[in-house]
């Protein structure tokens, strides 16, 4: 096997691609732009879907690229030899033209070839689909291998949850994959598979056919059959390198010299720490360092980065007490990377203010919501009760996954149920205030009041379509006089922005849109497409209100039936309400 830097690995796998004809394309944001199934980009196919579906691709059939990819289901074994958070993917396309044959042939002569990576032929092991009641057997990828000199004993027919690929959502083109094994280590177990997981195997490539179209739990074979490969970077220098982990490769070992040298610890004896914070940084500066500016919050993808951040500065108070380790580590990786992710370079005063931000944020709380915790664990009896997990989060900022975690480290369970009840009941207080009973939201039910919460709706919708889909709702205040509406956004907006969100709205105004309640069950607002925050704790039957092409949000109401009812919409003030945040007064007024 060869050493190789990354940049060799991706030169090399890049330059015998092109010389099979495919075409080499850059790598997609991490965050889908046409993949509402997903929050990030998880895999390579992801921005190829349409392609994949038989839209010819501008580039040709035959496509190669490294593909920047971010998974979270596995946050809970980061901190072991193999798994990220995130990873770069290197992956070749066929798009309806070859298909088994060459994409296994190229593989293997990539895998075993001097001039490429030259890993011994009876260090690799393979796997293939065993097939089931929706696609037979794979016994062609099985005879191909065998054809290029793999011994039967080295092929392994495992089910589909190890050999089938399908995104996500169940639905979209779908099919069985071959994957090969580097085989690190000797095993003890004679009868030991690649699904054993026992770690002398190490998965480093798939192939996949997309041969099939799910769709509604049926399998229709596709007009045209796809291959979509994937080799993780990651692991093979890990892997070719002859190292025991994936933070042995270099640029983690740059960021954990860093570490080393501010907090004047070690890796060794802190290592599960270390690598929970070089993973969970890393990931963090990509997901900042896309264009479209992604802020920490309490939903959606803002939540997962938030989630990450606060998960790595709880890890690093267990190596120092010391401020500003994290975005000296985020450096490392934006130094390491920028030349290849232009837009590291560009938003790294972004991404290292953002870092910051959320450091100085979750201080302020952590310690405080440690002590809760701790007062909670003594008077617990083993169970952390539903309304101080809900505490913990709303007061100090603890996501609900931040808990479980630290009750699991303290051998102590968490009322997950309760913490949900709390959660609905929030909500419905945020309902209630709609009539009145609570100030901060909707204050009264007077028509003014009405008109004004209708307002909210297009205002957020037009903010979107100005700033990003990732603008959300950061809080509002409703009186029969002027609405008050706070929205993330990492700078002043400018007076032609002021001018083009008016405009935007009085044209919403003016077209006299009919404004139409439903009420429906949760899942079917979700798959209508309805928005709203925290929409998984209202409850089994939720009010829908949809402003026809511009809004649909699970709200509580009430709104006005005709957008043209609201009159004319002015922008009063624009001002700061925190870091990172906009707070915009705007009132309505007569025609």
């Amino acid at each position: 096997m060869k050493n190789l830097t990354r940049r060799e690995l991706i030169d090399k796998y890049l330059k015998f691609f092109e010389e099979k004809g495919h075409k080499i394309i850059p790598s997609a944001s991490l965050i889908p732009e046409n993949d509402p199934t997903v929050l990030f980009t998880t895999a390579g196919m992801h921005p190829l879907v349409p392609y994949l579906l038989g839209t010819p691709h501008p580039m040709g059939k035959r496509l190669v690229d490294v593909q920047k990819c971010m998974r979270t289901s596995d946050i809970d074994s980061v901190g072991d030899d193999t798994h990220c958070t995130f990873f770069e993917m290197l992956g070749n396309w066929s798009l309806g033209d070859y298909f088994k044959d060459e994409a296994i042939k190229w593989s293997f002569e990539f895998l075993t070839d001097d001039k490429y990576l030259g890993i011994p032929l009876d260090k690799l092991a393979f796997s293939v689909f065993e097939g089931n009641e929706n696609a037979p057997r794979d016994t062609y990828s099985a005879e191909v291998w065998k054809s290029l000199g793999v011994k039967e004993e080295n092929i392994y027919f495992l089910s589909k949850e190890h050999n089938w690929w399908e995104l996500g959502s169940g639905e979209g083109p779908c099919g069985p994959d071959t994957e090969m094994f580097v085989k690190v280590k000797e095993c003890n177990n004679t009868n030991c598979t690649p699904s054993e997981n026992c770690g002398c195997m190490v998965e480093i490539w798939n192939d996949v056919f997309m041969e099939y179209l799910a769709k509604d739990g049926k399998y229709t074979p596709l007009e045209h059959k796809n291959v979509d490969t994937g080799l993780g970077v990651e692991r093979v220098l890990m892997t070719l390198n002859n190292l025991t982990s994936v933070y042995d490769i270099e640029v983690f070992k740059l960021a954990r010299e860093k570490i080393e040298e501010l907090t004047n610890t070690k890796y060794e004896g802190n290592k599960k720490e270390y690598r929970i914070v070089l993973d969970h940084i890393r990931t963090a500066t990509f997901v900042l360092g896309d264009d479209i500016k992604l802020t920490p919050s309490n939903t959606g993808r803002g939540y997962v980065l938030r989630r990450l951040l606060r998960r790595a500065i709880r890890y690093i108070k267990k190596v120092t007490d010391k401020e500003d380790i994290l975005k000296e580590v985020s450096k490392v990786f934006i130094e390491y990377y920028k030349n290849d992710y232009e837009e590291l370079g560009r938003n790294s005063d972004y991404i290292l203010n953002e870092i910051e931000k959320e450091t100085n944020k979750f201080n302020k709380t952590i310690t405080s919501g440690m002590k809760m915790f701790n007062k909670t664990e003594q008077s617990s009896n083993g169970i952390i009760d539903g309304e101080h997990a809900f505490k913990l989060f709303d007061t100090f900022g603890f996501p609900l996954e931040f808990t479980l975690e630290l009750a699991k480290e303290k051998g102590l369970e968490v009322d997950v149920k309760g913490f949900e009840e709390k959660m609905k009941e929030h909500q419905e207080l945020s309902r209630t205030a709609s009539k009145g009973e609570f100030k901060g939201g909707l204050a009264d039910t007077s028509y003014e009041s009405t008109k004004y919460h209708t307002l909210a709706h297009i205002m957020l919708a037009e903010l979107k379509k100005m700033f990003g889909e990732e603008v959300i709702q950061k809080g509002q205040n409703i009186t029969p006089e002027r609405l008050r509406f706070d929205f993330p956004l990492d700078h002043k907006m400018t007076e032609e922005e002021k001018e083009e969100l008016t405009n935007r709205v009085n044209d919403v105004i003016e077209k006299g849109i009919d404004v139409i309640r439903e009420e429906m069950t949760y899942d079917e607002a979700k798959k209508a497409g309805a928005e709203g925050i925290f929409t998984d704790k209202y409850g089994n039957i939720v009010s829908v209100y949809t402003i026809g092409g511009v809004s649909k949000e699970i709200c509580g109401g009430p709104h006005v039936k005709n957008t043209r009812e609201l009159g004319t919409f002015k922008i009063i003030k624009e001002e700061s309400s925190a870091a990172g945040i906009r707070r915009l007064k705007v009132i309505l007024e007569d025609k």
